[in-house]
């Protein structure tokens, strides 16, 4: 998943970083509010290597302050665009926007990551006292009417001006923006508007730190050594660790962060505890509690078709997608109806050999969502003799990381350096610098790879520092990759699985998409693109990191340092078709669930529970399967970008199941021509094309569905 930061003109969807909370109170934060501001570092030019924020100078009280400055320098600077007396000009007009709020995209940029990766009860706090304050923000610059008067000058004028390509994209983009962000609304709709986006602002924060919550608060404590049947022994060694740490003394605690909810899932032997960690992950935020989301995702969803019709579009769906590669709902309903047929028929599939092998074993059970895991592991082992715990010893999470250092060597010609001066958040995260091969400075890379309760579930990628220029001297970035793998114990080092390894390769993609940038502006470098483009760079990654000839250079034994033998890396071959059905169906799911919610004409506010199940019937989900993600904690489409856009993996899917056909039918993985031609059309350009323009230009024709059909053994 990618999350980046923006613009400070459109700050608006900084809020999209927003997550929860810990330790001191928001009294406290009021109390410090005095700090000098002189000495405040996230006022300051930072002279720290490479102009990295200094984490360890960062004061918690600090951020609020500097935001109220930041945003009011902001707003000096946008007057004094508008107001020029000059003529309106691309350079003094829509330039200088994009040049302006640099303050408070500094501040923006280091609270928002900390936000989502270590956060706590004073920066959720500030968090919700600042949303409706960027919100106000942002609509005061999107309806500044002198502005947007003399952007529109401007582009009115395109056809006369002598703009590069860059140019012109700038332009369009800073009028649609405009347009988007309700500057041709009258003066009572703008008021909605702005009362609209103000509270959907703080109900998307709210979600978040509904969801962060629950995730903590769930806790299965085993006293019984016998209930921790069929766990492997890293799985119970990193329990007995966990309850350390919360001084549960003699026991084993397991928590819904995915390292350890999946294994125990995919092994313990005890069918009711696995229930009992399913439905608490599946059940989050649905509690009729003060941490429930239904009501609060509900009005979301109202407010968001009532945006959309003041803006002129039927759904909040058209709205979205209006700026995305799918243009409309159907299209990306057609897309998700072409894979749904296939992905089902496999899924029953699955479900039968899943049934037939429970029966066999007179398990005496009817197979169950919480039972998927559990037995397809054993179908796994039992057609294809393997084992994920076999696959671990081979995925040091140190060598995945120099495995998808050396693909990227081999493709761009870039390498990655460890440093050890460059101030980090956390004792987890490290630091490396990225050089091309004649040695000259990239950018920097940020990782931030193991779970804690501070940090959000999942994977993503951020930036601290967007790469740019700025009158013409490069503006290099600072890119932060963050995930929640599987820890170290006190006997073994982070031994991952082959999901997490492809988990790291693809956030690596989003990372190369940032630092790999070479773009003029803010407004379009990096993975500033469609959301339904922004995850071609990351998905082809993970084609990558299962490739025999990758596998060998690579994925080495922890203790023996042994490349992993044909033997396996045959049975991952054979085996990378298996449980395609139910990775396919539940994703879908979730991307029907999404745009369902989001292709609402009228803004009644829906029973969540019931919305949801009748979604579910009308695409005949199998009662096997949940969506990836229920409503209730569908943090990707109530609290991150992708309402409408969740659909964008499979869309991406098609893009880079093609793409990556590219470099196989030349017979070469690392064809450099190839990789040359990928990073010049898409990796380095940004937002700054068309999309399926800078695809056609790399791959010299249109995307076809077939190579992903064939890839998931559906044709």
């Amino acid at each position: 998943m990618q999350k980046t930061m923006i613009p400070a003109i459109w700050c608006l969807t900084l809020l999209l970083l927003l997550t929860s909370c810990q330790t001191n109170s928001p009294k406290s934060i009021a109390e410090k509010n005095t700090v000098n501001l002189a000495n405040n570092p996230l006022l300051q030019t930072w002279d720290t290597p490479f102009g990295t924020p200094p984490f360890k100078k960062i004061k918690i009280e600090q951020y609020l302050p500097a935001f109220k400055v930041a945003m009011a320098q902001h707003q000096t600077e946008i007057a004094a665009i508008a107001n020029n007396s000059e003529a309106p000009t691309f350079a003094n007009t829509v330039e200088a926007m994009d040049t302006s709020g640099a303050w408070l995209t500094q501040v923006a940029s280091v609270f928002f990551n900390l936000n989502s990766a270590l956060t706590n009860e004073s920066m959720q706090a500030i968090a919700k006292e600042m949303a409706p304050l960027l919100s106000k923000h942002g609509d005061d610059i999107q309806l500044n009417e002198t502005l947007f008067a003399r952007t529109k000058t401007v582009y009115d004028n395109r056809q006369n001006l002598q703009l590069t390509e860059e140019q012109k994209i700038l332009l369009e983009k800073t009028y649609k923006d405009f347009v988007r962000g309700g500057a041709l609304l009258d003066s009572d709709a703008k008021t909605r508007f702005r009362a609209i986006n103000e509270r959907l602002s703080l109900l998307s924060v709210q979600f978040g730190e509904n969801v962060l919550k629950e995730n903590n608060k769930f806790e299965l404590v085993i006293s019984d050594k016998a209930q921790l049947a069929g766990l492997p022994d890293r799985v119970v060694a990193g329990a007995s660790e966990a309850a350390q740490e919360k001084a549960y003394e003699g026991k084993w605690l397991f928590t819904l962060h995915k390292p350890s909810l999946i294994p125990f899932l995919q092994y313990s032997d005890h069918r009711e505890l696995r229930e009992k960690m399913y439905r608490g992950y599946t059940l989050r935020s649905n509690h009729n509690d003060t941490l429930d989301n239904k009501a609060i995702l509900s009005e979301m969803a109202a407010l968001r078709v009532e945006r959309a019709n003041l803006l002129g579009f039927p759904t909040h769906a058209h709205y979205v997608l209006d700026n995305n590669m799918a243009k409309t709902p159907d299209k990306v309903y057609a897309l998700l109806d072409q894979l749904w047929e296939p992905a089902l028929k496999t899924a029953k599939a699955e479900v039968a050999a899943m049934q037939a092998l429970a029966d066999q074993n007179n398990d005496h059970i009817k197979l169950e969502p919480w039972d998927w895991w559990y037995y397809s592991e054993k179908v796994r082992q039992q057609r294809f003799n393997l084992d994920e715990n076999e696959l671990r010893p081979y995925f040091k999470l140190e060598n995945v990381i120099n495995g998808v250092q050396m693909v990227a060597n081999k493709l761009f010609g870039i390498s990655l350096e460890e440093r050890f001066d460059i101030p980090t958040y956390h004792k987890d995260v490290k630091t490396f610098e990225v050089k091309r091969a004649d040695g000259s400075h990239v950018g920097i890379l940020f990782t931030d790879y193991f779970p804690r309760a501070s940090k959000r579930g999942g994977a993503w990628m951020n930036s601290f520092r967007k790469q740019r220029r700025l009158n013409g001297a490069m503006v290099t970035p600072l890119i932060a990759n963050t995930g929640n793998f599987s820890k170290p114990t006190p006997d073994t080092p982070s031994l991952i699985s082959l999901e997490e390894t492809l988990t790291l390769f693809h956030e690596f993609g989003h990372g190369l998409h940032g630092l790999l940038s070479d773009c003029t502006y803010d407004r379009l470098s990096g993975t500033s693109v469609p959301r339904d483009f922004v995850e071609l760079p990351s998905q082809i990654m993970e084609n990558w990191a299962t490739e025999p000839e990758v596998l060998k250079l690579y994925a080495r034994h922890y203790q023996t340092n042994e490349p992993m033998p044909d033997a396996l890396i045959e049975k991952i071959q054979k085996s990378s078709q298996f449980n395609q059905g139910f990775e396919t169906v539940e994703y879908l799911a979730a991307s029907y669930l999404d745009m369902d919610w989001h292709t609402l004409e009228d803004t009644k506010q829906r029973d969540p529970l019931e919305f949801e199940a009748a979604s579910m019937e009308r695409i005949s989900l199998i009662n096997e399967i949940l969506p990836r993600y229920r409503s209730t904690y569908f943090q990707h489409i109530f609290s991150g970008g992708y309402s409408s856009g969740y659909y964008s993996y499979v869309w991406a899917q098609v893009l880079d199941a093609d793409a990556f056909a590219a470099f196989q039918e030349s017979g070469d993985l690392f064809n450099t021509k190839i990789a040359r031609s990928f990073l010049d059309n898409i990796l380095s350009r940004g937002g700054t094309s068309d999309p399926m323009e800078m695809y056609k230009r790399f791959r010299g024709a249109e995307p076809k569905v077939d190579a992903l059909l064939k890839r998931k053994g559906f044709n």
